[in-house]
């Protein structure tokens, strides 16, 4: 074997890996997806399927009547409708001639094999969207990620260009007591938190969930500082020459180049509120009119336990729209890559 044929080899093991990998990664999010469409007869069934499937009806004298597969006396066996089931023997029809007349099959009909057929259960998906009122949820949390993506941004970047382009006193001392408190746990802050908003009255608002994130984050400053230190300060001195302050050169000049690392921040912190589920159910506790899809949710499974297809498909519903922020973000993520790499 050659070198060649050798490293191809390599490449496609790898890729093999690789696709099992992701595959079994993938398992519980396509079974979620296949249980939201499914009834409930259908998940408890002991012949579950990936694809919903049901028995095969045929309507016989106003009567659903179940289609088996009836071993005929050529040795083939032909898909028949039961109209009448006996101990011993059976009476079919034919659904495809259904005026030849009834057939009489001498056996146990409970030993023959069901004939299956898809059944997507689409009604899941409307009874879970009445049932949670998915619109005052997903209001809620639209208002919430939007509003603290934005304080982040706004925040983090405004801190960031402070830290990679400005000198001042004590500035790597204030920067490593920033990033320490990356490794601050939340439970150490949760209860002094918790009394500051409850003494100050923000306990059962939006406060409390959206006016820290406008004091930045240390893990979004981090990401962005690093990033625009990579972008020549030639370039700030030149906007200086052409009259430029510091803000308009944040906006005029490091923003431009920024775009994919700020794209990622939002993306991240977007995602982390649209799932958000401890701060809201500690602050809005007594206040379901401003519970977010996660709080909802929660309340719906626990409500609806026993109906899995009605919990998934909520769930699935509130997936689509992060799903669509995603793939749009990553269109103008890759676009800002080429962008900013043209014009460095």
């Amino acid at each position: 074997m050659t070198l060649i044929e050798s490293r191809t080899a390599k490449g496609r093991v790898l890729t093999i890996i690789t696709l099992f990998m992701l595959v079994m990664f993938l398992l519980p999010f396509f079974y979620g997806v296949s249980s939201s469409f499914k009834s409930k007869e259908q998940l408890s069934s002991l012949n579950q399927s990936p694809i919903p499937m049901s028995p095969k009806k045929y309507k016989y004298n106003g009567k659903d009547c179940e289609i088996l597969l009836v071993p005929m006396d050529d040795g083939t066996k032909k898909a028949l409708a039961v109209i009448k089931k006996g101990r011993d023997s059976s009476v079919f029809i034919d659904p495809e001639k259904p005026g030849g007349g009834e057939i009489v099959w001498q056996g146990k009909w409970r030993s023959l094999e069901k004939v299956w057929e898809t059944d997507f259960q689409f009604i899941n998906y409307k009874k879970g969207w009445d049932a949670v009122n998915f619109l005052r949820l997903f209001k809620n949390t639209l208002f919430y990620a939007l509003i603290t993506t934005f304080g982040t941004l706004l925040s983090s970047t405004v801190v960031a260009y402070g830290f990679s382009r400005f000198r001042f006193p004590g500035k790597k001392q204030f920067f490593m007591i920033l990033i320490a408190t990356i490794v601050l746990p939340g439970a150490v802050t949760l209860i002094p938190l918790y009394t500051i908003f409850y003494k100050i009255g923000w306990v059962g608002t939006w406060l409390p969930l959206v006016v820290p994130h406008f004091f930045a984050n240390a893990y979004n400053v981090f990401l962005l500082r690093q990033f625009m230190l990579g972008i020549p300060k030639e370039m700030d001195e030149a906007a200086r020459i052409d009259g430029c302050g510091p803000v308009a050169t944040l906006y005029k000049i490091i923003l431009p180049q920024c775009v994919p690392a700020v794209i990622s921040v939002g993306l991240f912190h977007f995602f982390w509120a649209w799932n958000d589920y401890f701060n809201p159910l500690l602050y809005l506790a007594g206040h379901p009119e401003k519970y977010p899809i996660s709080i909802g949710l929660s309340s719906f499974s626990n409500m609806y336990s026993t109906e899995t297809h009605l919990v998934m498909a909520t769930s699935m519903i509130a997936c689509i729209f992060p799903f669509i922020i995603f793939i749009v973000a990553q269109k103008f993520f890759i676009e800002g890559v080429v962008v900013s790499g043209v014009e460095k």
